[in-house]
């Protein structure tokens, strides 16, 4: 990554504006601009988040916000309703009253002296949702969004289920929240009222985790801001961002294919991060690429962005599986639309001897598999980061325990992009019942690198806003949709469709175990292959990485950090163990220190696909001279034939005093899950 130190603009930096909301509530910004921009005003960018403006995103602000401000935007880092240095409460996302607070912000930005009345949004994760919703509400002044990590539908493809199965990345996104929920805002930003702020949030801000495990189909609350159930919308040009080992990168083409404005899209090898920072790289410049986007939609230049393909894609090649990559060896592809003209959907069907061939074979079988319980502990996260160990690894364990057909690669190769989807006839013996589907390139040596996967819920054939119990032993035709990439094979490797029962942690067990009967007469693999296209040849690449100089930090205490997969032999446990944080870190610009550290575990009895459980615990701490907050949030989930079982725990400190420790004990029955 490039530094870079002088900018076409110098820059102007407010640490903290109080934004009023026509309600009263004030929302804290933290904005960077060009100087002299009051007498001659320029476009503005909105990031809008609950991640805290003066210390959370510190970092990452200094070396983004002001390269932008230093191209000609001013840029503004709004902190949510109940967030960082924002009055009021946060009681869950994307709500109501957040989407109209944005609108309400951006109505005010574009009043301001030093704004040309122009206005952009931009966002990863929460900021990229928020954006998509936002501009479905149509703000007159909101003319482009850029949006990353993020999804169209809230249900189908967030942190909270998949397939209509339950993801374990549910609890983990609930404790977080949980945690940074906690914290006060910061007394120098807002004065002698930060306690009773700080107070009213350890009381009122809740506990999301119940909220979301109320909703276990699609329904009305899943649906709200899901800017999928009407996609006319979103008028305003949209760029689309996400990245392969990201748990978002499903949007990105459903937006290509549904909106019907401009837009742009782009998916490369990277995590949950800012491509200009990705890992797995390569990294872009994308900071300059972001450039170029605004400067089309804000300032009516004409970049040339515009008349180049509508879709970016990493074509991976093989890698060896490896709980992280620092980079991953591949090349840009090109496509004009999507749907692709270049892509080919093929049916590969599953052979009773356990292989996949190009003609249905003459004769099926019934092949009857059970999964054993820890089948899914070389997962990795849903959504990685890429942190080490988030990747999936070696998957011949997992394997092992599945139910598995194999394709030689040809001579020739294989190259498939989009998203595979396994047909499935089958009978299970169960009401409630799941599959897992792995895409698996089995090495020579007989390792295993998972490229792809999907899970399905079978209660949810119908819909997922319509669960029903299966009659057991009756015969069902379903499709698992596979999570999308972009993925070459060289021969001499073999592509392995993996089935099992089960996926845990990724996904909760289903309440009792399940032997699933899979008819390969009407069973396949649908692979999206796709033929080289000359766009590939010319597209021009990207620029190097570069960004504005780094945020001053000091590393005080290093973060508990490991990822581990652990087997209890006494016990006849598995385990998955995490832990991370940022540790102890000091802000010497505002005297600030942190502490954030976490940790995360999920077992699962041996002999029992069934006795399942997740717990989490949160230390964070504010400090300044002698002023010092900190808490602990704790988590457990786990579930038994009927309901889900919920405990949770919250104790915030001022000093050495103990100002507030609440409890938690719900049970929430199941709905089909």
């Amino acid at each position: 990554m490039q530094h870079v130190n002088e900018f076409p603009h110098a820059v102007t930096e407010i640490r903290h504006v109080e934004i009023p909301m026509p309600d009263g509530c004030r929302l804290a910004a933290r904005i960077w601009m060009p100087e002299g921009a009051e007498a001659a005003p320029v476009p503005a960018i909105l990031e809008y988040l609950p991640y805290r403006k003066n210390d959370f995103t510190t970092a990452r602000d200094a070396s983004m916000q002001p390269y932008l401000a230093g191209h000609g935007y001013a840029v503004i880092r709004l902190d949510l309703r109940g967030a960082g240095d924002s009055e009021g409460l946060m009681l869950d996302e994307y709500l109501p009253q957040e989407l109209q607070d944005g609108c309400d912000a951006i109505a005010w930005i574009a009043d301001q002296p030093w704004c040309d009345g122009n206005v952009g949004m931009i966002g990863i994760s929460w900021g990229g949702f928020n954006g998509l919703q936002i501009a479905a509400l149509q703000p007159p002044v909101l003319k482009a969004v850029v949006t990353l990590c993020s999804t169209d539908d809230r249900y189908a493809d967030d942190v909270h289920y998949m397939g209509g199965c339950l993801l374990g990345e549910q609890l983990s996104w609930a404790s977080i929240m949980f945690g940074r929920n906690t914290l006060p805002p910061d007394p120098a930003n807002v004065g002698d009222k930060w306690r009773e702020m700080w107070l009213e949030r350890l009381e009122g801000s809740g506990l999301w985790l119940r909220n979301w495990l109320e909703h276990q189909r699609r329904d009305a609350f899943w649906r709200h801001g899901s800017i999928c159930e009407d996609w006319a919308r979103v008028k305003v040009p949209v760029y689309a961002v996400s990245g392969w080992a990201d748990g978002y990168p499903r949007s990105v083409f459903r937006l290509m294919e549904n909106l019907q404005g401009p837009r742009k899209g782009l998916v490369g090898p990277w995590a949950h991060r800012y491509p200009h920072m990705g890992e797995p790289g390569p990294a872009i410049g994308f900071l300059q690429d972001e450039l170029r986007w605004w400067d089309h939609w804000l300032k009516g230049r004409d970049t040339g962005m515009m008349d180049e393909p509508m879709l970016r894609l990493y074509m991976q090649d093989r890698v060896p599986p490896r709980g992280h990559y620092v980079t991953r060896p591949g090349r840009w592809i090109a496509e004009p639309g999507w749907p692709s003209p270049q892509v080919r959907r093929r049916l590969f069907h599953l052979a009773p001897e356990g292989g996949m061939t190009r003609v249905a074979p003459a004769k099926g079988a019934v092949l009857v598999h059970q999964s054993p319980a820890d089948v899914g502990m070389a997962s990795g996260k849903w959504c990685g980061y890429g942190v080490p160990g988030d990747a999936p690894v070696d998957q011949r364990r997992d394997d092992a325990g599945s139910l598995c057909f194999d394709l030689d690669v040809p001579e020739t190769g294989l190259a498939f992009v989009g998203d595979a989807r396994v047909h499935l006839r089958l009978s299970v013996d169960r009401p409630v019942a799941q599959v897992a589907a792995r895409l698996v390139d089995v090495h020579p040596d007989g390792r295993g690198t998972r490229l792809s996967f999907g899970v399905f819920n079978l209660t949810h054939r119908n819909g997922h806003d319509r669960p029903e119990a299966l009659e057991p032993g009756r015969v069902y035709d379903v499709i698992i949709p596979m999570k999308p990439v972009a993925q070459s094979l060289p021969a001499g490797h073999r592509l392995r469709l993996a089935l099992s029962t089960g996926y845990f942690p990724m996904i909760w067990p289903a309440p009792a175990p399940v032997t699933l009967s899979v008819h390969t007469a009407g069973s396949a693999l649908e692979l999206p292959l796709r033929d080289p296209s000359p766009l590939d040849d010319v597209l021009p690449a990207f620029e190097a990485p570069e960004a504005g100089p780094p945020a001053p930090i000091e590393q005080v205490a290093a973060p508990e950090t490991h990822f581990r997969i652990v087997e209890d032999a006494a016990g006849g446990e598995m385990q998955m163990q995490i832990a991370g944080g940022s540790g102890v870190t000091r802000l010497p610009d505002n005297d600030l220190t942190l502490h954030k550290q976490g940790y995360e575990t999920y077992g699962i009895a041996l002999d029992d696909p069934c006795d399942a459980w997740g717990r989490t615990e949160w230390h964070h701490g504010l400090r300044r001279g002698d002023w010092s907050v900190r808490s602990v949030t704790q988590t457990s989930l786990r579930g038994d034939e009927n309901d889900f079982i919920i405990t949770a725990t919250l104790r915030a400190w001022e000093g050495e005093t103990l100002v507030a420790e609440k409890q938690w004990e719900e049970r929430i029955a199941r709905d089909h899950l």
